[in-house]
């Protein structure tokens, strides 16, 4: 018993530490660890967008969207939003297709107009081959894309090239790229000696140099009809980051940070009132070992709210709702053990090794009953979208924090109290319901 009652003690003062761990971080406004809100309760923007796919190979299609997320994100960090979340999204469109889109959440920013604008600046670059093509008796030109995009580019620079007349300069935009678009601008080169390789901004050409010979190195220069000032706002919107892909804005929202506010008040008043009602029930209900689930339980909250801190995880009203939820899972892991220790009471069993025994025979109803919502959270997560991913996320954290809190917690708080020989009291503090059983 003095085994267990010190474990308990360790217990009781690892709760009480989370506990003051998570009050004191959250009421210090300049602390790393306060809970970081999501776009529903912090007040926002959210920017849905949709990538234009059409001319990029299935094969390419994945990374051809990381490579936008990477770029939306440098962009929107530029934008100077704090704790910015951009998200990839694969849905099925009305049309039977699918759609990839770009989520954008901008926490703090109300003014869609300002944020649309800021991201909207972003172009897109493409080199493009030319060739020729006969349809019937007519020629044209034609342009081939290549797969060189913006979305290798590292950095863009203003320079000037000398003109033929003395005194005379050209402004320029040098490009470089990374070390795989070095590689696939070499080749590009190296094969079409001769040929036109055309600069694409925006879908449209406004450079087309000719290949004289392969290019090392990963360097490329823009040289166009236009003056050094939109010179110097191209090479600026391309370090903000050149899109791989077009996108389209297809919706886009504004949470007030008085309804945000009004969110986090809601969840909090649900989740005392909750923890409250709950804790009343098992105490009326279950007597002793009602007190010690509502300890053990106020300790699973602590640890679960500095989990969701030290992540840290993007607190939702969805993820709100999957932390009340699981606190229901958690209380139902204790009615199995009680109920089992009270049918070995009846059975004349000794307070001690009532216990022992209920633990171990719910312990294999306990194990399945966790394995199913952690196999169902697994798949909301999975095949989820950002909100039900929120839910998800939180519910699986509270599954395996509630198992580790019925089953061990609640086993070691009753072992280091209950005697091993006991009078008819300890079987009344033991027993449950209304009656002296």
């Amino acid at each position: 018993m003095t085994r267990y009652r010190v474990f308990a003690a360790v217990a009781l003062l690892a709760g009480l530490l989370l506990g003051y761990f998570v009050w004191t971080t959250e009421a210090n406004p300049n602390s790393a660890y306060r809970f970081k809100l999501g776009l529903d309760l912090a007040g926002g923007t959210e920017l849905v967008y949709k990538a234009e796919m059409a001319s990029t190979t299935p094969a390419d299609r994945t990374g051809a969207l990381t490579a936008l997320q990477g770029v939306i994100e440098r962009r929107v960090n530029l934008f100077g939003v704090a704790e910015p979340l951009v998200q990839t999204e694969q849905a099925s469109a009305l049309s039977g297709t699918t759609e990839d889109r770009i989520i954008v959440d901008l926490p703090g920013v109300t003014d869609i107009n300002a944020a649309v604008a800021a991201l909207g600046k972003t172009p897109t670059l493409d080199f493009e081959l030319a060739t020729t093509t006969t349809v019937g008796t007519t020629t044209r030109t034609t342009f081939v894309p290549t797969q060189l995009t913006g979305r290798y580019l590292t950095g863009a620079s203003l320079q000037f090239a000398s003109g033929a007349t003395a005194g005379l300069s050209s402004p320029q935009v040098l490009l470089q790229f990374n070390g795989a678009g070095a590689k696939l601008f070499e080749q590009i080169t190296k094969d079409n000696v001769g040929q036109v390789l055309a600069v694409f901004l925006d879908g449209q050409p406004i450079s087309e140099p000719v290949i004289k010979e392969a290019i090392p190195g990963g360097q490329a220069t823009i040289s166009g009809n236009f003056t050094a000032q939109q010179a110097r706002a191209l090479a600026q919107n391309l370090n903000f980051g050149a899109l791989p892909v077009p996108i389209s804005l297809e919706s886009s929202s504004t949470v007030g940070p008085t309804l945000g506010a009004a969110a986090i008040a809601a969840g909090v008043l649900a989740g005392l009132v909750g923890f409250a009602i709950v804790a009343l029930f098992m105490i009326a209900w279950y007597r002793l070992p009602g007190v010690i689930a509502t300890v053990a339980l106020a300790e699973y909250l602590a640890f679960m709210l500095a989990v969701i801190k030290f992540i840290p995880v993007t607190l939702t009203a969805s993820g709100i709702a999957g932390l009340i939820i699981s606190v229901g899972m958690a209380v139902d892991a204790n009615v199995l053990i009680f109920e089992r220790t009270k049918e070995e009471l009846r059975e004349g069993k000794a307070p001690r090794e009532a216990v022992h025994i209920g633990f171990a025979r719910a312990w294999t109803a306990i194990r399945d009953g966790h394995l199913t919502m952690i196999i169902s959270g697994v798949i909301l997560f999975w095949l989820g979208t950002s909100i039900v991913q929120g839910f998800a996320l939180v519910f699986l954290l509270g599954v395996l924090a509630s198992f580790i809190s019925a089953v061990s917690v609640s086993r070691i708080y009753l072992l280091a109290i209950v005697p091993e020989q006991a009078h008819r009291a300890w079987h009344y503090l033991l027993g449950s319901g209304f009656h002296n059983s």
